[in-house]
Formats: C-alpha cells, structure tokens, sequence
C-alpha cells in the first residue's frame, strides 16, 4: 500500500555512467610506472632525489608483499618528468584524473513512469535461486525482451564464475545479495569488505523514513517525504546505491554466479584512475572472471588501458557502460577494442535518448529504463541509464561461463553479439540471452547444464525472516 505521506514525487533521473571531462590531477598526484617489475627501491630513490613522496602501489592486491611496477605518486613536477624518466629508471607517467559518475535529469512520460511503478510496487517476496527477492524484480519486461526467464529454465544456464562490480561498493548485507558476495575491498578507504552503506552519511534511520519502495539518488525514481529528500539531496550522496543496483542485475541476470564487490567510487559519484586501476588488478589477481565498468571518462588512459588488457589476457570478460551523453565521440573504457561496450535500450526496442551510441562505444545494447533492481538497507530501485544496462550483459557473460570457465573475452564478445539487430547505432542490437547461450552451446557441446530447482515457479517467503 501507498503511504498516505508519500510525496508522489515522480523525479526519474539516470546516474550517467560518464565522466566529466578532467581538468587536474588530485593533489598533483601522478600514476608512476617503472621499468622493472619490482620497482619500489627505483621509484623511492627518484623521490628522494625530487622531493615527491610514493603513496602506495597500484598493481598488487592490499595487504600483500608482491613486486610492483606501478605506483601512485604525490609532488612530481611536470617539467623534470620528460628528461628524467630513463635516467631514474622510469617507464611511464600519467596524471591521476578525476573520474566521477555525473548525473542528469530524465523526466519520462507519465504513462511510462506509472507502469514501472506498478512493478517496484509488486512487493511480494519470493525465492529465486537460494536468494529472496521482490516479484516486481523478476517480472519487469526488461527480463523478457532479454529473454532471461526463458534462458535459465529451457537452456538450464545460470550463471557461474565471479562477477567483479566496480563501482560505488555495494550493500553487504542486502538479502537478496548476500549470499552470493565475495571477499571485496574498498579503495577510497583502504579496507576490506567494499561495504557501500558505509560511504554515505544516509542511515538506517533516514532509510526509516523512506517507504520500502523507495529510492532516493539521482539513478532512481524517487517516492520520497520531504525529510528524507533533504538527506538525500545532498551532494554527498548524489550516487549512494549505484553499485548495488548494479550488482543486483547482476544477479537478476545470472543468479547462481557470485559477486565481488570493488569500492572505487564514493558516494558523491567521484573517485580516481588510481583508484579504478586497483580495483582491476584487485579482481585479476583475486579470481574475477567477468568486470563490470559502469562508468566512463572522455579521455584514454594508457594505464587503463594496460591494466584492462592485461585482464582480458589473463581470460577475464571485460564489459562497460557506453555511457549516457547521447553522443558517438569515444568514450572509455568502451571504446577499447577489448572491451564489450553496451548502450541502453527502451522496452520498446529503441535507443534510449540519453545513451551513447555509435561503434566505437557500441557493441551491444540492453534493456536500461526503468530497470527495477537492489538498492541498499534492503530495498529494491527502479533504474536508468547505461550504467543498469551493462550489468545485463556482463550476466550474460556469467552464463556462458557457466558453460565453460574458461571461455574467454572474445568468446563471450561473440556470443552476446548473437543479439536483435535494431539500428546500426547500436552495432550488433540489443542483446539476446537465447540467442547467445544457444552459440555457446555450439562452441561447448558437451557443457553441463545448471541444476535449476523450483527454477521457474517463484515461492512466496517470509520477507521479514531473511532480513
């Protein structure tokens, strides 16, 4: 039911996974690379000869003792580094940009909004492999244009390996998430655990206010009361629960696959290349299988590049938004050759207005409006932007490593390409699940099918027992 003190505020906005165009680096800081592979003593003796100081490593995972050859670095002085990068024995240097998950306005119809509604209204919870969930999360169209439902029960794949989400973090300890998180870290604070409720100055007793259908940042729809719009209007907190309601189509679209969740992002949708860059070497060397980048920057990195590479090599699906500036001028990481880009789609088969577009971004597009799916202290979010519909495609990915787990990021880019051609806007069209699990079937022949148990019938459950 409806609270009476809902404010029916229909403000329906997309977190646009793009970023603004940099201008500085943080606090002069510099991305370091050094000649050899164990670079520390070489990158120590350059800042004592120039005054910088080395603040930690970029390639290895945190707490360990591994050999490095990227470093981030504060107080180097552009007009030394040219002259003195071969004599101290230094490959490489880039500035450490700024990326953020800037945000726009997207007022849809009324008759559109109405309906996603009716689905983030449909509370009723239900089993859905081993994890509980909301009926809306599982009957919204966007899981039928992709063919989900029909993939998992008649082709019996669900998804299998580990799904690196790096984003804002997500929440640990949502119901329907829980069960399939692995160990994560956070980058903008140097812990473990990559837990978003605890980069956001929104608690229990603001979420309190809110009417369990809520969602409140500017990737939602938000059906909000006054006082929690004023907590939630905050700068702050511009991009609270972005990362979990990516990892929760995640796990709509490949729910028997696991989750790492990877904080390189704070609440207010800003972080750093250096922080990004940790993240995927984190995931590479903590058993990552598939990467999802929902976010995006208007110039290259030859760092993200090379670490994205050195991911692919290593067989890791690497997949990204294309992000949400209706334009076809490059975008990154989309627009590397080895990634899989993904643009948004409409219910209606259309390109969403807002999304990028064009083959240097596109590979493939997904459903990306009014996509209904987690969001922290236990809730679930309706969702727009080429942010929600990336996740869509790197479930798929998670399927066909469900069938071989060593299937690799051509591989996958392959399959998912199998897709509804629209418009050559959007390359190869928008992705069909079907489609795609039927070509790894005839790249893997003899792949095991998924045990699926109750698969297609959904089990009304006890929300309040599992929260």
């Amino acid at each position: 039911m409806r609270t009476k003190w809902l404010v029916c505020t229909m403000l329906v906005v997309f977190l646009a996974s793009s970023v603004a165009t940099p201008v500085a680096a943080a606090n002069g800081d510099r991305i370091v690379r050094t000649k050899v592979l164990d670079g520390l003593p070489i990158i120590t003796a350059a800042c004592k000869f120039l005054g910088c100081t080395v603040l930690l490593s970029l390639d290895t995972t945190p707490g360990t003792t591994a050999p490095s050859s990227l470093f981030l670095v504060r107080g180097l002085v552009d007009s030394v580094l040219t002259l003195l990068l071969s004599i101290l024995g230094l490959a490489a240097v880039e500035p450490d940009l700024p990326v953020g998950l800037a945000q726009d306005d997207l007022w849809a119809s009324s008759q559109a909004s109405a309906a996603v509604l009716d689905h983030l209204y449909n509370r009723t919870p239900v089993s859905y492999y081993g994890t509980v969930a909301w009926e809306g999360y599982l009957q919204q169209p966007a899981n039928d244009i992709v063919r989900l439902r029909e993939t998992h029960c008649s082709l019996r794949q669900t998804g299998a390996g580990i799904v690196a989400v790096i984003d804002t973090g997500v929440d640990v300890s949502h119901p329907t998430l829980k069960p399939l998180l692995v160990a994560g870290y956070d980058f903008t604070r140097n812990v473990g655990g990559g837990d978003e409720k605890a980069d956001s100055s929104v608690g229990q007793a603001s979420a309190a206010v809110l009417d369990g259908a809520y969602v409140v940042n500017s990737s939602t729809i938000v059906m909000l009361n006054q006082a929690s719009a004023a907590v939630l209007d905050d700068p702050a907190n511009v991009a609270f629960g972005h990362g979990t309601m990516v990892a929760g189509v995640v796990h709509l679209a490949a729910p028997t696959a696991k989750i790492m969740p990877l904080k390189a992002f704070r609440a207010n949708g800003q972080g750093y290349t250096s922080d990004v860059l940790r993240a995927i070497y984190y995931a590479t060397k903590n058993g990552a299988k598939v990467l999802n980048m929902s976010f995006s920057r208007s110039t290259s990195s030859a760092e993200l590049k090379r670490a994205i590479d050195n991911a692919v090599s290593k067989g890791i699906i690497a997949v990204s938004s294309a992000g949400n500036e209706a334009t076809s001028s490059s975008r990154y990481p989309a627009a590397y050759d080895n990634v899989v880009g993904v643009a948004s789609t409409s219910n209606l088969d259309t390109r969403s207005s807002f999304s990028n577009y064009g083959t240097r971004n596109v590979w493939v597009a997904a459903p990306g409006e009014g996509i209904i799916t987690t969001y922290p202290f236990g809730t679930f979010a309706a969702a727009y932007g080429t942010s929600f519909a990336a996740p869509y495609v790197s479930g798929a990915a998670a399927l066909l490593v469900d069938m071989q787990g060593s299937a690799s990021n051509s591989q996958a880019s392959s399959a998912v390409s199998r897709a509804k051609r629209l418009t050559t806007e959007l390359n190869y069209g928008r992705v069909d699940f079907y489609q795609a699990v039927q070509y790894g079937r005839a790249l893997w022949p003899s792949a095991p099918l998924s045990a699926v148990p109750n698969t297609c019938t959904y089990s009304a459950v006890d929300w309040s027992e599992i929260q």
